[in-house]
């Protein structure tokens, strides 16, 4: 049932433990008391950030489950397959931020469904390494199951690649190093992973990298009793890479051959392997064999390296590397080489001749979600509001969590003759003011629906080398003292409180714009 006054409102969120009483009379009281209309004493709500856009939301629509899983607090969605969901979230005891994945409703009382996903998180519980995603908590709730692990601020190697094209030499190597390492200890613990794709590596706005979703993970004679127990699955773009090299359950050098295929998409911005949900497809021998070469894909690219990722790509098993400290030992020395550029310009290029080593497809794309490789999705426009007068001054991005389009935020940075891209998602933003070029000339978060998580973004800018030229300009409200303190301002970012006097914001945003900040 929906509540339809504030007290009603008010109640639930108490009774969901998602608000204290405490907190409840304090914004009571800024009202003025009790007797006021539901949107405004939700609005309140948010703004003191009490409650998320999101956690209102499913409360004005009367739900009643999906607010806990485990100790975890739901903020908001952040990602979603056709197998699962995934939430930011806050541990309630002591506020750290963490992700819980969420098994669909409609596969709950799917066996399998379920299998798999618990096999994710009982395998991933066992790894502990810095570039492998840190599994917490595997559990059910709600009558379905949840994965609750560490949370990574950045994006997958697949939407890097789509917003900006081939990754340039130095950090490509740098990302490729950081699997290889995660992979190592994984092998090393007789666990390979068998389901690498560019949309399982996650890669941190710090420059961290870390693998997920172990789902489909097997455990190696070399490995623990427990992991060798488990059933030990595969996709079927591993099995028909086996079939083709006249092996059966080849998992380390399977893994090998699809980390090169993650190296290939890094350093080349395009897929290796045509993609498709079509099983018939992706069953084709052809896949394999028709992969137009990396020279030939990429013939700005230092021989050295292309000769590397041709090895990990070989068809023939026996003529890959056999180990995963064996492709350690080759990285190694070639991460050093090309580091922070030192011996590009002096690497002699490969001509754009086939050269020996795995052909690859024409199709640019990462693999894609949950258990089956789809086509890269084309880049999700943010919405667009276009400015009630001439555009004079550039593109704004706005983050806001607001679902009306003329929100009073949006409607003042039209009115100063700025051109607003919106969205309410922090995530999309960062990715659309990573891509090149730039979607926006600067990036406006309203920290008054946005909340913490406006700031934590905010501040990551600087430290991310994609984005630490991004102009941005952080709007709270004069009540949230204790965010703007917490808030980085430098030359390219500022912070601004509420109310807006359109001469200065617009003077900031023209300085900002300009790099005169």
């Amino acid at each position: 049932m929906t509540p339809s006054t504030a007290d009603e409102l008010a109640e639930r969120m108490e009774q969901f433990e998602l608000v204290s009483r405490t907190a409840l009379d304090d914004v009571w009281t800024e009202l003025g008391g009790h007797n006021v209309p539901l949107a405004e004493f939700g609005a309140a709500v948010v703004r003191r950030e009490l409650l998320t856009r999101y956690q209102l939301d499913r409360l004005l629509r009367g739900e009643h489950e999906g607010f806990f899983y485990g100790r975890a607090k739901i903020l908001y969605q952040v990602g979603a397959g056709s197998f699962s969901r995934v939430f930011r979230a806050i541990h309630a005891d002591n506020g750290r931020v963490l992700a819980v994945k969420v098994l669909r409703n409609r596969f709950a009382s799917d066996p399998e469904k379920g299998k798999s996903f618990q096999r994710e998180g009982e395998m991933g519980k066992r790894l502990r390494h810095p570039n492998i995603v840190k599994i917490e908590e595997v559990g059910r709730e709600n009558n379905t199951s949840y994965i609750t692990m560490e949370f990574v601020e950045g994006q997958t190697l697949r939407e890097l690649v789509r917003v900006r094209g081939a990754v340039d030499l130095p950090r490509a190597l740098s990302i490729i190093k950081q699997v290889v390492d995660g992979l190592e200890y994984a092998h090393g613990q007789g666990v390979t992973h068998r389901d690498l794709k560019a949309s399982n590596v996650l890669v941190g706005f710090t420059g961290d990298t870390k693998l997920v979703d172990f789902g489909l993970a097997g455990g190696d004679t070399a490995g623990s009793r427990q992991l060798r127990k488990m059933e030990q699955p595969r996709t079927v773009d591993y099995a028909t890479l086996e079939s083709i090299g006249g092996v059966k359950d080849d998992s380390v050098r399977s893994d090998i051959y699809f980390l090169g295929t993650l190296a290939y998409l890094a350093l080349s911005g395009a897929s290796a392997l045509v993609e498709s949900r079509d099983r018939t497809v992706r069953t084709d021998p052809r896949r394999y064999t028709g992969v137009e070469p990396l020279a030939m894909r990429a013939p700005h690219l230092p021989r050295d390296v292309v000769d590397f990722v041709s090895r990990m790509m070989h068809l023939d098993p026996r003529e890959r590397f056999q180990a995963m400290r064996d492709v350690s030992r080759a990285l190694e020395p070639l991460v050093e080489k090309y580091a922070h550029g030192k011996a590009e310009a002096e690497a002699v290029a490969v001509a754009a001749a086939p050269t020996a080593g795995p052909p690859a497809a024409r199709k640019a794309a990462g693999p894609g979600k949950d258990r089956a490789a789809e086509p890269a999705p084309a880049a999700a426009p943010a919405r667009v509001a276009t400015p009630a007068g001439p555009v004079t001054r550039g593109t704004i991005m706005l983050v806001e969590a607001v679902p009306n389009e003329n929100s009073p935020v949006r409607v003042f940075f039209k009115e100063l003759g700025f051109r607003v891209l919106f969205t309410e998602n922090l995530q999309r933003a960062l990715v659309r003011c990573a891509s090149t070029p730039r979607a926006a000339d600067c990036l406006v978060i309203s920290g008054l629906s946005v909340g913490q998580p406006g700031v934590e973004v905010f501040n990551a800018l600087a430290a991310h080398e994609d984005l630490r030229d991004v102009p941005a300009l952080l709007v709270l409200d004069p009540n949230q003292q204790q965010l703007a303190a917490q808030a980085k301002a430098d030359a390219r970012r500022k912070v601004v409180l509420r109310p807006l006097k359109p001469a200065d914001v617009g003077t900031l945003l023209d300085s900002l714009i300009k790099g005169k900040g």
